[in-house]
């Protein structure tokens, strides 16, 4: 094979340094790129080699600006930053480039959690909660007394439940969380909890309202006091800002019976235990395998499992408080992992 001259040599290896690709510099030389290819690697072997495949079509700016379209929550899906970029993007892509690339920068799609609306009266109600009880200590929190109310389904949670199939596995009972038209049926039920343990509980029949939340009071959380060898002098009492629980009625008895009731954020499930306590209480039932006939035989399951709560489970849901504060302080008064 004759040689070949040598400007086309160092046209070839300019073309090179300027990063064109072989067949690119075939094309403009006319010389074969397995030459260009020999040429490359006896003269200019110190030349970056290509990674291979196509050139992405999305550019770190345009990367870039995705990202920032999904950080300041302008974009939730590929779908919005698809849509809010076709100006940015000299070329047409597809949602599925804008995945692929999302995903290759250590992005990954996660369905949302459901929480309660925060807005600004709320996120500056619990940054100063958090502030207010930042220096308080484990003895502190073992003063106050957890209360909150929740509904129990006779047919299991109201949430998702999961389980693993095998590929290709058709749709079975094992798969299936059965349901009914109306539901089923469910209670309500309030409860309590200390350092000392769970207090009683009471599963609230009708409508709740002012006359019988008070009645609760009456009841289910002085007979705990008593239980525990307490008086309202040795607690502070926690409650949500339902309009019940802050009803004049409500704050008169407890003014006239001694209760300190602490202040309290709205929209702040995350900074009370007892939330936790409930998921306690659904997994215990959850376990049981047989069906439920009625709901008088659900209250009683629910009570015969509430019994069994350990003053450790409380103990250890309190000694978490600390930590509550701690993370809303770091939210700056928003959501936290709890």
């Amino acid at each position: 094979m004759r040689p070949l001259p040598q400007q086309t040599v160092n046209d070839i290896l300019s073309l090179l340094d300027q990063g064109l690709s072989l067949s690119q510099i075939s094309t403009q030389t006319g010389v074969h790129t397995s030459t260009i290819s020999k040429i490359c690697s006896k003269l200019h072997f110190n030349l970056p080699k290509s990674k291979g495949g196509r050139p992405s079509k999305l550019s770190s700016t345009t990367i870039n600006y995705a990202q920032r379209l999904i950080c300041s929550g302008e974009a939730d899906t590929a779908v919005d930053v698809h849509k809010q970029s076709k100006d940015v993007c000299t070329k047409p892509v597809s949602t599925q480039t804008v995945r692929h690339h999302l995903k290759k920068h250590g992005m990954k799609a996660i369905v949302k959690r459901k929480h309660l609306l925060l807005l600004k009266c709320h996120i500056h109600a619990r940054l100063d909660f958090a502030l207010a009880h930042q220096d308080w200590t484990l003895e502190d929190w073992k003063r106050v007394i957890w209360s909150d109310e929740t509904k129990i389904n006779r047919l299991g949670s109201d949430g998702r439940k999961w389980v693993w199939k095998k590929t290709g596995e058709g749709l079975s009972s094992r798969l299936v969380e059965g349901t009914m038209k109306y539901g089923g049926g469910s209670l309500m039920l309030w409860g309590c909890f200390g350092w000392e343990g769970p207090g009683y509980a009471m599963k609230i029949k009708g409508k709740m309202d002012t006359n019988l939340y008070v009645s609760i009071l009456e009841d289910a959380l002085q007979d705990s006091l008593e239980y525990w060898g307490q008086t309202p002098d040795d607690i502070v009492f926690q409650q949500d800002n339902d309009p019940k629980h802050t009803s004049k009625k409500a704050k008169t008895w407890f003014k006239d019976h001694g209760f300190e009731v602490m202040e309290w954020p709205a929209q702040s499930p995350d900074l009370n235990p007892i939330e936790h306590l409930w998921g306690i209480l659904k997994c215990k039932l959850a376990s049981h395998k047989e069906p439920l006939a009625s709901i008088d035989e659900l209250w009683k399951r629910v009570e015969a499992e509430w019994e069994k709560i350990s003053a450790k489970e409380c103990r250890d849901l309190i000694e978490s408080m600390p930590r509550r504060v701690s993370a809303v302080l770091k939210a700056k008064g928003g959501y936290t992992k709890y």
